[in-house]
């Protein structure tokens, strides 16, 4: 309950940020928090899953090319709803995943470093493969996707501006925060990935199917990475190759272990403030905030294995679980 409440009142600041921050800042922030979902979807395969996947960018580069073929009407030119594109890239996001994942954990199973190469070489692969279909830009990508676009009760309505975006963006990545933090806190679902991430042959011996749990978690998070996908293309309106491949994943791996990756909070905080730390630390330094960067990541796992973000938020949410009521 503790950390609930600690995560509301992180999201409670958010909305407040836009007044603060100035109208650059909120087109920053409005990205960061799409990364921040693609955080928390790693955070979930990985940290509560025990899944390590190198590849998730893949998952965020099929949604996000999903979303721009379908909004731009490259598949059924009267089918452009923003709404039906954000679904569609959940659940091809998923599928793809539910297949790999058959392939990967089926039998006796992969995992570990073994898995975690699989992963990284399939990213590369697909971003090579992007890289010359034609049909979908190919190297250039696809331009001109259309902003996410509000159709209900007689109203449409297209998100050009930076407030409304943000806040429309801010609703549905906590929408799906605070629901897999109710599945991976408060229900059964989190016992048994909890179970499968430390004693799976037990798990196994007591009746579960430990291939259909982890189906179920690696598809999760690809369809969580497959909607974050889609919402960024809508913000950039472009979509390139580059979103699929080494690059993005190896990105991803840093927020979340730098964050913490067994705390979804501090997964999806250690992607906004990493982002925001890159675009601070390389107008001050240069070039060498990649060294900055790469010193906060050897501390994070050699001294504060749980995470820069994750170990103070944990220390908060021991105290307030202490004081009384």
């Amino acid at each position: 309950m503790r950390n609930s409440l600690i995560a509301i009142f992180v999201f409670i600041l958010l909305a407040f940020a836009p007044g603060l921050v100035g109208d650059y800042w909120t087109g920053q922030l409005t990205n960061y928090l799409v990364y921040g979902l693609l955080a928390v979807s790693l955070s979930l395969v990985w940290g509560h899953g025990g899944i390590l996947c190198f590849g998730q960018a893949m998952f965020f580069g099929i949604g996000g090319y999903i979303m721009a073929v379908l909004t731009k009407g490259m598949i059924y030119p009267d089918l452009t709803s923003s709404w039906v594109g954000l679904l569609a890239a959940m659940a091809g996001s998923a599928m793809f995943a539910f297949a790999l994942g058959f392939f990967l954990f089926a039998g006796r199973g992969i995992s570990g470093a073994y898995l975690a190469v699989i992963t990284l070489a399939l990213a590369l692969v697909l971003e090579r493969l992007m890289n010359n279909w034609y049909a979908l830009g190919g190297y250039n990508g696809l331009l001109n996707i259309p902003p996410l676009r509000l159709v209900a009760f007689g109203m449409n309505y297209e998100l050009w501006d930076r407030l409304p975006t943000f806040y429309i963006i801010l609703a549905i990545v906590a929408v799906v925060f605070f629901t897999v933090h109710f599945l991976v806190n408060k229900s059964p679902y989190g016992l048994l990935l909890t179970a499968i991430r430390t004693h799976p042959d037990r798990l196994s011996s007591l009746g579960y199917s430990v291939l259909n749990l982890r189906l179920s978690v690696f598809s999760l998070s690809a369809a969580i990475a497959g909607l974050a996908g889609a919402l960024f293309v809508t913000l950039d309106g472009f979509v390139s190759p580059t979103l699929i491949g080494f690059t993005l994943s190896t990105e991803a791996l840093i927020w979340v272990a730098i964050g913490g990756k067994e705390m979804l909070l501090a997964a999806f905080l250690g992607a906004i403030f990493t982002r925001a730390s890159e675009s601070w630390l390389s107008e001050i330094f240069g070039d060498y905030w990649l060294l900055i960067l790469g010193i906060a990541f050897m501390v994070s796992v050699v001294l504060l294995p749980k995470g820069l973000i994750a170990t103070p938020l944990a220390a908060l949410g021991r105290k307030l679980r202490r004081s009384p009521d």
